[in-house]
């Protein structure tokens, strides 16, 4: 309903989805921070570890897992799409030198797109995001935790509501939500190479994957490239990034 609202200008975004007009070297913390917030961090571990957990595991789940990965990751890519063009819109409908409230530019945005109706629901959906968010990077990260002690894993819950206090009271020391957002999403680009690093290494490991797994040599050496490259892009994003959060 935004977008209709705001009326984005869909030529321009395709074009330079394509063709950036600022060039694509310019763009790569960009695209590491965003990768990293959406992709990285508990979010690649997160529905493995309920899968596991809930017992569905081995070759003969493999088309399902797979299915559910690829849907999750359509959905997902497809909702980021369309909260990009809503803000797009309104950032280009803006005044000259008009610039979004740097406290909170989602929900400014939404304001100056769809009124009162569209700051509101806004909140409404972003409150939800970081619920199931919160649970999400609670839950996996004591999942890790919990293979190195067995009180950890007897005392799950617990230590999943101690992790979302501590959580907490960082975010509320530090402030600057969306500061903390950006930084977030540079950190998560560190881990992904790692994790695409650490799957590469299981992946010739019949100990894990079976004697009947053969993994794809291409897909192996084209893996090493992006570990190398990712984890430069990573670096060098979050070195950039990480000082705003003191500044």
């Amino acid at each position: 309903v935004v977008i209709v609202i705001v009326k984005p200008p869909l030529g321009d975004a395709l074009v330079n989805t394509f063709a950036p007009s600022a060039g694509v070297t310019k763009l790569f913390p960009a695209i590491i921070t965003l990768l990293g917030g959406t992709v990285g961090g508990y979010i690649t571990f997160a529905g493995a570890h309920r899968l596991i957990d809930a017992g569905i595991t081995g070759e003969k789940n493999l088309k399902e897992i797979n299915k559910s990965s690829v849907m999750g990751i359509v959905i997902a890519a497809i909702v980021r799409v369309f909260l990009f063009l809503a803000v797009l819109g309104v950032v280009v409908h803006m005044a000259s030198g008009e610039t979004l409230d740097s406290a909170n530019p989602a929900a400014d945005a939404f304001l100056r797109g769809a009124g009162q109706i569209g700051y509101r629901f806004s909140g409404l959906v972003l409150l939800c995001a970081a619920i199931t968010s919160i649970i999400g990077a609670a839950y996996t990260s004591v999942s890790f935790l919990k293979t190195f002690h067995k009180s950890i894993e007897k005392n799950e819950n617990w230590v999943i509501i101690g992790f979302i206090v501590v959580s907490t009271l960082i975010m509320l020391i530090l402030g600057n939500p969306a500061t903390l957002l950006v930084v977030a999403g540079a950190l998560n680009g560190l881990i992904l190479p790692i994790t695409l690093a650490i799957c590469l290494i299981a992946s010739q490991k019949k100990s894990i994957m079976g004697n009947t797994y053969h993994h794809p040599m291409w897909l192996l050496i084209l893996g090493v490239v992006v570990v190398i490259l990712a984890a430069y892009l990573g670096i060098t994003t979050f070195v950039s990034n990480v000082g705003s959060l003191f500044a």
